[in-house]
């Protein structure tokens, strides 16, 4: 493969990184693709997951299709309302997390999910290996959520959510509670999760007798949703851009 360096116009790389970069998977997913033969470079079939090539001056095509140009990195934060898809399509042609990001002309994807019947932090991005390793189990990204649930939600209840509850998928691992408000008719809580399995929290207090009221992400690794209104978006500043890529072992 020619090496296009030095032209200036473009960097030489890594093809599973461009395919990250790109937003269509992650780098290990790209390697097991590089493997099975569905990518080329210039009309070569590879078959070195190290190959390299210059995004924007070779061809890069994978099942045959090519790969989109080179885009801006994007990286945004949506407070989501109640009955939101965090998909990119619906077949009940429910209302989509993104068609509330107006004015973004690029295509972004969530990072992550967040329920149908759930509010608050959602990120989008452009960027896969920035999505991979914040939604993955390795990193242990901790999400927080303010969670209303019916009931008193006793000590008790508190501390076996903190120890970590069996759930139908395997154990909750622990979580960080704190006690907000709480009555007869119902419990406020702050939880602190690090596994993020589906509806985990919901399916949590569920275990130890509690349905969730409402619950609404107000974290997200070095990230707070702050005074963001309901059905907003904004552009992450260069800080918190960082300080997520550190996080999860990534560099500007």
């Amino acid at each position: 493969m020619e090496k296009r360096q030095e032209t200036g116009s473009s960097e030489l790389q890594r093809v599973n990184r461009i395919l990250s970069l790109a937003g269509l998977t992650s780098r290990r997913k790209a390697d097991e693709w590089i493997r099975a033969g569905r990518v080329a470079v210039n009309g070569k079939v590879l078959t070195e997951v190290g190959a390299k090539a210059v995004w924007g001056l070779d061809s890069i095509k994978v099942d045959g299709r090519e790969i989109p140009g080179y885009r801006k990195r994007i990286y945004l934060m949506l407070n989501k309302p109640f009955g939101y898809m965090t998909t990119l399509s619906d077949p009940e042609n429910r209302p989509l997390a993104t068609d509330l990001l107006k004015g973004v002309s690029q295509r972004v994807h969530p990072v992550g999910r967040l329920d149908f019947d759930s509010l608050g932090l959602l990120m989008f991005t452009n960027d896969g290996e920035w999505t991979y390793r914040l939604t993955h189990p390795r990193y242990r990204v901790p999400r927080t959520y303010k969670v209303t649930a019916e009931g008193n939600v006793g000590q008790g209840a508190i501390t076996a959510l903190t120890r970590g509850v069996r759930l139908d998928d395997g154990p909750s691992g622990r979580s960080k509670i704190a006690l907000i408000a709480g009555n007869d008719r119902q419990t406020i809580l702050r939880i602190t999760i690090t596994h993020g399995k589906p509806r985990q929290v919901r399916r949590m207090l569920e275990s130890v007798g509690h349905r969730v009221i409402q619950l609404m992400r107000i974290g997200y690794g070095a990230l707070v949703l702050g005074d963001l209104k309901v059905g907003r978006y904004r552009h992450l500043e260069t800080d918190e851009i960082e300080s997520m890529k550190k996080l999860v072992g990534l560099h500007l």
